[in-house]
């Protein structure tokens, strides 16, 4: 196996399994972007180690239709002429949009699997076990292969009331277990750090009916995952329960209710569901507006709500807004300011802060050891969550009885090979942050740096015209700064480094072998120097030189 993505961070799963030199990838996601990695829209897999093996790729394996496990197929598409994409028909149909959005649908092939299928597809016969998660449809791979079955859980957790009914198929686990043997197993840890189990997202219900109930005067606005079709599910049930129509605000909200609809995922009476016109003309106690934009996406919906500019919807006094999901880590900042401003405005705010309107999709531990004791995996490696996830994970598989010498914490790039007496590590290959800014793929780190460097601590130009031939300057050097507070001293300092610069670039035009580019490199070294020893700055620091003849 070969690990891209995943393994020391939420986000960007992405695993290959290697048999006989054919290839299956397990997911293919991206990762959302922290807010030190400025002007950066999503971080994918580092593909170039696939690439080279591209037409051994058989296939993507889709556990899930959440963007971090889907996302990044429309960047490998970019390179591959075609690629099948396995998955429940909401998976496929979650990943379709972004790749119809960057003209790559003809590069793919979706194939669309039923609860407890097996496929065989390249080396490999593919069995698709039903998962309860915040996603429907999501499924566990075991795949079988020569060295026996590698279970994979995708992101899961042991609901036994789930919204849908469709639970977690452990008696399969167990069944192939006690049968061929789970050789390895590979397993989310996302909440390994957690003791006790994740509760049943039935749970929210009632409490969500609670809410609306003792706000029953009041316009009710919902934002949560547009994914997150049991929990759409449960805020429609709850809003047609005290009497409202339910209208949508953001464009994958609606998308995925109609989805969820078509899919027979979703049972909504048609006359509950109305526009945002219509829903202006009701009462607010007959009004619930469900919004995406739960994790405080700049330009999400309910971002722009918070903030007053959204052009579909203005908030008034007495409305309730509930925010129906808990921040991904890396977003805490951007979703407590979307509660900011909502305050701001004079709403009252409902979160999982303070009410159960919110329950996680990934399994606690108590779920993860059960998991274990009925897979009864010979190897073990924790996979999908931050490093100290998959520490807790590890440790916790070693108190349940699985021998420490079999148990292996990996990290992206880590190449594992499972042999007839083994499971061990055998190399690694290329598995860093690919970030995607716009139309550009792979901006570079280089070039995030330089974006801390500008935001930090601003840059600094100089600026001057030169005659070459004669080695004489045109006028003085003109020294700026930009992203600086302004006051006397930094009038002095400015003054200050432009003598600095002016007698650098007096002295690079003496030299016989002067050029434009070694008196900018002059210029560039004694604002620099300057700069940095009278601020303790280190500015971005830039040099113009103008050739006049």
């Amino acid at each position: 196996m070969v690990f891209l993505g995943g393994l020391g961070e939420i986000g960007r799963n992405c695993a290959a399994v290697e048999v006989n030199e054919r290839i299956v990838l397990i997911d293919c996601g991206v990762m959302f972007p922290e807010p030190d990695m400025l002007g950066v829209d999503v971080i994918i897999p580092d593909f170039t180690w696939l690439l080279e093996r591209k037409d051994k790729i058989d296939g993507i394996l889709l556990t899930h239709g959440h963007e971090d496990h889907t996302g990044s197929i429309r960047y490998l598409a970019m390179h591959l002429d075609n690629i099948d994409v396995y998955g429940s028909a909401l998976s496929l149909a979650l990943a379709r949009p972004r790749l119809e959005d960057a003209r790559l649908l003809r590069h793919v092939t979706f194939h669309e699997v039923a609860d407890h299928e097996r496929r065989t597809i390249g080396s490999v016969d593919v069995e698709f076990i039903p998962t309860t998660h915040s996603v429907p449809s999501a499924y566990a791979l075991a795949i079988h292969t020569p060295q026996g079955v590698i279970l994979h859980s995708g992101d899961f957790k042991i609901d036994l009331t789930p919204v849908d009914g469709r639970r977690t198929d452990l008696t399969r686990i167990g069944a192939l277990a006690a049968s061929e043997g789970i050789r390895l197993l590979l397993s989310d840890s996302t909440n390994a750090e957690n003791p006790g189990f994740t509760e049943s997202e039935a749970s929210v219900g009632p409490v969500l009916k609670g809410v609306f109930h003792a706000h029953r005067n009041k316009r009710i606005i919902v934002s949560c995952f547009a994914s997150h079709l049991h929990r759409i599910q449960q805020i429609i049930d709850a809003a047609v329960d005290s009497g409202r129509k339910v209208t949508t605000l953001g464009r994958s909200m609606q998308r995925n209710i109609e989805l969820g609809i078509n899919l027979g995922l979703l049972v909504i009476e048609e006359s509950a569901l109305i526009t945002l016109e219509a829903a202006e003309k009701l009462p607010p106690a007959q009004v619930c507006v469900l919004s995406t934009g739960s994790q405080g996406e700049s330009l999400s919906a309910m971002t722009l709500l918070a903030r007053g500019a959204n052009r579909f919807l203005t908030l008034e006094h007495d409305d309730v807004v509930i925010l129906s999901a808990h921040p991904i880590p890396g977003n805490e900042h951007s979703v407590g300011q979307v509660i900011d401003d909502l305050h701001r405005r004079g709403v009252e705010v409902v979160h999982s802060g303070h009410a159960h309107v919110h329950v996680s999709g990934h399994a606690r531990q108590g779920e993860l050891a059960l998991l274990m004791q009925i897979a009864q995996p010979e190897y073990f490696i924790p996979v999908h969550g931050e490093f100290r996830h998959m520490v807790h994970h590890a440790e916790l598989a070693e108190r349940i009885g699985i021998a420490h010498r079999n148990v292996l914490v990996c990290e992206d790039g880590d190449v594992v090979t499972l042999s007839d007496t083994s499971l061990k590590l055998s190399g690694t290959v290329p598995a860093g942050y690919v970030f995607v800014d716009g139309n550009t793929v792979d901006v570079g780190g280089e070039v995030v740096k330089t974006r801390r460097t500008l935001a930090d601590e601003g840059f600094v130009v100089a600026a001057c015209a030169v005659n070459i031939k004669s080695g004489k300057s045109i006028g003085y050097p003109t020294v700026t700064a930009h992203g600086w507070l302004r006051d006397d001293r930094t009038a002095a300092l400015l003054e200050a480094a432009t003598e600095a610069v002016e007698k650098a670039v007096t002295l690079a035009l003496k030299e016989p072998d002067r050029s434009i580019a070694s008196i900018e490199k002059a210029a560039k070294r004694a604002l620099g120097k300057h700069v940095g020893e009278k601020t303790r700055r280190k500015p971005m620091v830039v040099s113009v030189v103008v050739e006049v003849v």
